[in-house]
């Protein structure tokens, strides 16, 4: 019985991370691969010159040249601004599609798809 609740539980949450989005806005620059591997060497050289706090100021120091280094070198991933069915705008990123402001598309989990019909 356990088991069954489970397996309904992970079905019903890997459901509810689709939604509709009403249409795509507006396609953005996204550095977040730029953001992620400056903080990370920022905490590590802060981190051994300044301890903790000096890991907290090298990760935002990091993270803010590492996007700045991503975007000089015109290296951006995309991201889409889209609107969803309940009205709210968010921000997804989709590195492997490409869609048009306009276009209607569906979300799963995190990522952009074109809908199933």
């Amino acid at each position: 019985m356990k088991r069954l609740s489970a397996l309904t539980l992970s079905l019903f949450l890997l459901s509810a991370q689709s939604a509709f989005a009403i249409e795509v806005l507006a396609e953005k620059p996204d550095h977040t691969a730029g953001k992620v591997f400056g903080g990370l060497g920022g905490v590590i050289l802060g981190g051994a010159a300044g301890g903790p706090i000096g890991a907290l100021v090298g990760a935002a120091v990091g993270a803010w040249g590492g996007s700045g280094t991503q975007n000089a070198l015109g290296l951006s991933d995309t991201a889409y601004l889209v609107k969803t069915d309940d009205g709210t705008q968010r921000v997804v990123r989709s590195p492997n599609a490409r869609f048009k402001a306009g276009e209607l598309v569906s979300i799963r989990g995190n990522r952009l798809a074109r809908p199933e019909h």
